[in-house]
């Protein structure tokens, strides 16, 4: 599947001027993408989607014309939902109750999925509707059908006097044996992959009885999603709880592919000697990951980038250690790992909700854009980290006792898995230097915790501190006008 996204649509937390002056019409990536598969006898292999503010039945039919098949629908829906549009998604205070984790605005939110259903039963019958008057009695009758397009042949706006559509418009000269929307499915090739073919044969023992597993694996790059089937049947057999810590322990030698461990549970430990792609840890959901040089290395690994891009998106629950650099985007929307690197680029810890991040190492510019949950530590090994901090929503602070104690329990499980000598040099140097680390946490969450502490102390336990600590911080915020 292919995805074509157009300028209009995007997401509530998005500035004004990036949804009104970024991109361009979905009609136009749309009609290039068709035209182009259809020329090279590739539309038949491959679905083609397309959003950004499609509201009615007429946008689906246009849409369709011009070579879609599959439709996105995202503000509509959450407009019926209640949504009022205030464009505040990422700051927690969405007075309907929408995009809010506050218990006491989520009992404002009025939505049903029944509205939904019945905007999207009414977006079908108007789209049956112009089926109907244009003679098409199937959908896949109406795909890439521009012949049925026209451009109105009266424009009186001045701007839009001698547009010229001919290229939109344009039907590719192919015979009837060309596809002109998905009829083939696709092979993923799963029956190939590093689980089907290597672990889960290696694992039974593990996923039927429990017993210990210890095993060297070679990898290359092509070798995607590496551990994800063997997590999904050990979830399916054991449940969210898993299996104790290391019970699966597999070591790979090589280069890994894309989504390296993704969404592995506990008990599965996966150490990779070599280096990652990007998306290394995606989902992770209480499992360990350990990513080191390979012994014979003639670099530095503090120097050199060793994971790619958006390591530990969406991540839940487990542990990693990193020996080297990691890319952009490094725990972006983590929501509870625990993990170790030695240093990261451009928006680190980006929308991240929870869990900790150390990073005994440089950084890119933005960190901690959107993040609103957890903490993260940094060394800052340059003297410049703060000069790359958004403060929008985070403050840079002092270590305390806690966090110093926090930091070296977290370094001496990364020296020890990882061998390196930067953690070996913090530890050694002892507490002093680790004071010296930058500690980065959202406002609003140290202020959540500070509350929950006090109910604690006041004698309350569990929820009923934590709702205690929402109602008492919502007071605050109405008091200074906040929603």
């Amino acid at each position: 599947m292919v995805l074509i996204s157009g300028y209009d649509g995007g997401t509530g937390a998005s500035p004004q001027s990036s949804i009104k002056h970024a991109g361009l019409p979905w009609e136009l990536g749309l009609a290039e993408t068709h035209q182009t598969l259809v020329l090279n006898n590739l539309r038949s292999r491959i679905v083609v989607e397309t959003d950004g503010q499609l509201k009615t039945g007429r946008d689906v039919v246009i849409a369709a014309l011009l070579g879609a098949e599959e439709f996105g629908f995202a503000t509509a829906p959450l407009v019926v939902l209640g949504c009022v549009m205030m464009r505040v998604c990422h700051l927690n205070t969405c007075p309907v109750g929408v995009a809010t984790q506050d218990p006491k605005l989520r009992k404002k939110f009025t939505g049903d999925p029944s509205h939904v259903v019945h905007f999207m039963r009414f977006v079908a019958q108007e789209v049956r509707e112009h089926m109907a008057r244009m003679g098409f009695r199937s959908f896949n009758e109406m795909i890439g059908r521009v012949d049925r397009l026209e451009a109105r042949k009266a424009v009186d706006h001045w701007k839009a006097k001698g547009v010229d559509f001919s290229n939109i418009l344009y039907s590719p000269p192919v015979g009837p044996d060309v596809g002109r929307y998905c009829q083939m499915t696709q092979d993923h090739g799963l029956d190939g992959s590093l689980d089907r073919r290597v672990l889960l044969d290696l694992c039974k023992p593990a996923l039927e009885k429990g017993e210990k597993v210890e095993a060297v694996v070679p990898i290359r790059n092509r070798d995607r999603v590496v551990g994800t089937q063997l997590g999904s049947e050990l979830t399916r057999r054991y449940g969210a709880k898993g299996l104790p810590d290391d019970t699966i322990d597999l070591t790979f030698q090589g280069s890994a592919g894309q989504s390296f461990g993704a969404f592995i549970p506990r008990g599965m430990t996966m150490s990779l000697e070599g280096d990652a792609n990007d998306y290394f840890g995606k989902g992770l959901s209480g499992g360990k990951l350990i990513l080191t040089p390979p012994r014979a290395a003639g670099y530095v690994p503090e120097e050199n980038i060793i994971v790619g891009n958006v390591a530990f998106y969406g991540a839940t629950s487990g542990e990693s250690y990193i020996r080297g650099l990691a890319g952009e985007r490094f725990a972006v929307r983590n929501s509870g790992v625990h993990a170790v690197v030695e240093g990261v680029g451009d928006h680190g810890c980006e929308y991240m909700t929870g869990g900790r991040v150390v990073v005994i190492g440089p950084t890119g510019r933005n960190f901690g854009a959107g993040m609103t949950g957890g903490v993260a530590y940094v060394w800052d090994v340059n003297g410049d980290f703060l000069s790359k901090v958004n403060k929008e929503m985070v403050e840079a602070e002092p270590m305390e006792e806690e966090d110093v104690q926090e930091v070296h329990g977290l370094l001496v499980k990364h020296l020890l898995h990882t061998t390196s000598t930067v953690a070996k040099r913090i530890l050694e140097e002892g507490p002093a230097l680790i004071r010296t680390f930058v500690k980065i946490m959202p406002r609003d969450y140290k202020r959540m915790i500070s509350t929950i502490k006090k109910m604690h102390q006041a004698g309350m336990t569990g929820d009923q501190a934590i709702m205690a600590a929402f109602e008492e911080n919502a007071r605050d915020l109405s008091r200074v006008g906040g929603n």
